[in-house]
């Protein structure tokens, strides 16, 4: 199954059934992206990319200000623009902050609930925890970043366990349905391990709030590896004995798995970074209104006279104040970008392909 030319997919992308399950195992190799574009959306500190949207709306105010003709301090005195564009911000200001913090309470509002829901959903949580505690064969972990690498800790177990067997086993009487078996095995454990290991390294000191639980899940690539052990059940059934087909059962369970442990933390992230956001975007409104109520009555043409390096002051004023009432919309956008992007990449949770793949 392939995806339409151009598609981007989530992690959880598989190849087709005739196809050799060869993909990128990281999520920037698989987005074919540019590396700082990538970390644009994702990596960066999302109060640095608003502070950098906040300065270039300053920079574009005051260069577009400055190539105008009449200039904008000769509009000012003719006119009053300060007071028809900042009345406006005020108004832009309120209504946008109340938005955004009354849809992040909707948002919030599913951990409401009556006594019974709320005990349904913690049986069902520990229901989870009870099928990951026999497949990794310990108690499950409560910190997201060691939720994950027990999983994918058990799953390069069960992966190692599968090739032993398959080692170990005789050959048939002309030996073929064994050497390729033993050589899809040996591939789909390399790539297995490869990847968990290089995870388990990236999840090892990260802390849940922070992106790095997160961005560190989307590079197991668990899909393809799914499609990968399905394929070698349907192709080598008979060449496969029964305890191999069991283990090969354990490592897809394991496998499988890992997808709605990624989904709930990345659901748990989703929320912790609208509540921050709320808390910011309430925080950037206090300043941004009271510079645009400052802006409104207290300013006029004489209030910044001269100019420096042929730009005047009142145009740098204005452009200042007006890069600190969008300050609020910024946040937004630079938390959006981060939430917008880890949802796209992540849209299917089963063996999907949602891009192109070889």
């Amino acid at each position: 199954m392939t995806g339409p030319a151009g598609a981007t997919s989530g992690t959880d992308d598989a190849p087709d059934a005739d196809s050799s399950a060869d993909t990128a195992d990281t999520m920037r190799e698989r987005a074919g992206e540019n590396r700082v574009k990538l970390w644009l959306l994702l990596r960066a500190n999302r109060l640095v990319v608003a502070a950098v949207l906040t300065f270039a709306v300053f920079v574009a105010f005051v260069a577009v200000a400055v190539a105008l003709s009449p200039s904008l301090a000769t509009k000012v005195g003719a006119s009053d623009p300060i007071e028809t564009l900042f009345a406006s911000m005020i108004t832009a200001i309120v209504t946008g902050a109340t938005l955004v913090v009354t849809i992040g309470q909707l948002v919030l509002t599913q951990e409401n609930g009556p006594l019974g829901d709320q005990r349904e959903r913690m049986d069902d949580t520990l229901a989870v925890r009870d099928d990951i505690a026999d497949l990794t064969d310990g108690p499950t972990p409560t910190d997201p970043a060691a939720f994950l690498d027990a999983i994918l800790g058990a799953a390069a177990g069960h992966a190692q366990d599968l090739r032993d067997s398959v080692d170990d086993e005789g050959d048939d009487a002309d030996g073929s349905g064994r050497d390729a078996l033993r050589a899809e095995v040996d591939d789909l454990v390399t790539g297995l391990t490869e990847n968990a290991d290089a995870v388990r390294g990236q999840l090892d000191g990260a802390e849940f709030g922070s992106f790095d639980v997160v961005f560190a899940a989307l590079n197991f690539d668990y899909g393809p590896k799914i499609g990968q052990i399905e394929r070698i059940a349907a192709d080598h059934d008979e060449a496969l004995t029964d305890d191999e087909r069991g283990r090969l059962g354990e490592l897809k369970a394991t496998v499988s798995l890992f997808g709605p442990a990624r989904e709930h933390v990345k659901t748990l992230y989703f929320q912790w970074a609208l509540i921050d956001l709320s808390r910011l975007i309430l925080y950037a409104a206090v300043p941004a209104l009271v510079v645009a109520g400052l802006m409104l009555t207290a300013v006029d043409a004489g209030t910044f006279p001269g100019r420096t390096l042929g730009v005047d002051h009142v145009t740098l004023a204005v452009g200042g104040a007006f890069a600190v009432a969008l300050l609020p919309f910024s946040l937004f956008v630079s938390y959006l970008l981060r939430v917008l992007t880890l949802a796209k990449r992540t849209l299917a949770i089963g063996p999907l392909v949602l891009r192109d793949s070889e």
